[in-house]
């Protein structure tokens, strides 16, 4: 039987997401979607050919022919709706980052019944561009890493939109950020300390840009450089240098458009080219291997407070309070 899932809002990023992947991706369905206005809820079913409206957030958590939740919802209700969805029995899938803050993070991971599986929407972890940037670097081809740099600059001109409103936790470090560091973080295999930060303001409490400084334990520096509106309109990838070489990756969270991945060692240069299949298969494959035969994924709950702890020290050394959940 297919895992059945709901998704809470008519979010624009469900499709690419959820319910095109899940049209590749065997024995998983999505079978309903709730928002607030009911209206859009049945625009949005009948445009991807999802087969029921639910009439509430809270019907849907609620609703026994659900198995899982997909979590798309603004960036302050995350925590609120995966704890719902959790109180009712149901494996979830969050969108990024999990929750307001860190502490927010830790309540939710708290409250996960066993045997329910709760993931982070990093969907470019699961890829095999990342993966064998991972493997390179496991297998020594740079030598001993020295330093990582991500960074991921989109333009969102668009200054009403959602991820601009503190009152929903919205910044350039929750929505771009998040993947600048949850790439450092596993690049390095470690957890940072957050040694400076530098932010641009869209509003005030909220970020349009942001740059951090970065130190590992064993001795890599690093730094992340995110914005949603900024000089540097796209820029999207990592380096990550060795005292044996350099390896360099274009765009490795939409690697299906285009992707490409550069390692500079003592061998020379090569350049090369990876999966085209898009990075929210893989993520839907491992959720559903999650669920179906208890396989811990990568982007699970413990990951999940990590990457927000390193979010609230970067907006405190930038001099900024972290966000709160959405009342």
């Amino acid at each position: 039987m297919p895992i059945r899932i709901g998704v809470l809002g008519a979010a624009r990023i469900a499709p690419a997401a959820l319910i095109r992947p899940a049209r590749h991706v065997a024995d998983v369905e999505v079978v309903a979607v709730a928002a607030r206005d009911r209206h859009r809820a049945g625009a949005f079913a009948a445009k991807h050919g999802i087969g029921r409206v639910v009439g509430s957030y809270e019907e849907l958590v609620a609703d026994p022919d659900i198995d899982a939740v997909y979590n798309p919802l603004p960036n302050g209700l995350h925590g609120r709706w995966t704890m719902a969805a959790l109180a009712a029995g149901k494996h979830v899938l969050c969108e990024k980052p999990f929750t307001a803050n860190g502490a927010e993070a830790r309540t939710v991971a708290a409250a996960v019944p066993a045997g329910v599986i709760v993931m982070e929407a990093f969907h470019y972890r699961y890829h095999p561009v990342f993966m064998r940037a991972r493997e390179l670097i496991d297998q020594g081809a740079l030598g001993q890493v020295t330093r990582i740099e991500t960074w991921l600059c989109f333009p969102l001109p668009s200054f009403k939109d959602i991820r601009y409103q503190l009152g929903l936790a919205g910044g350039a470090t929750m929505d771009a950020g998040c993947y600048a560091i949850h790439m450092a973080r596993h690049l390095a295999g470690s957890e940072p300390e957050v040694v400076s930060a530098r932010a641009a303001l869209r509003s005030p409490g909220v970020d349009r840009a942001m740059q951090a400084d970065l130190r590992f334990g064993a001795g890599q520096t690093g730094r992340v450089t995110c914005s949603m509106w900024s000089r540097r309109l796209l820029h999207v990838g990592f380096r990550v240098t060795g005292d044996g070489g350099e390896l360099r990756v274009f765009n490795p969270v939409g690697p299906n458009i285009y992707h490409r991945l550069t390692l500079r060692g003592r061998d020379g240069r090569r350049v090369e080219h990876l999966s085209r299949r898009p990075t929210y298969e893989f993520q839907l494959e491992a959720f559903r291997r999650a669920v179906e035969k208890g396989e811990p994924p990568i982007t699970d709950t413990a990951d999940a407070i990590a990457n927000m702890d390193v979010i609230d020290a970067v907006y405190r050394h930038a001099g900024m309070e972290p966000r709160d959940p959405t009342p």
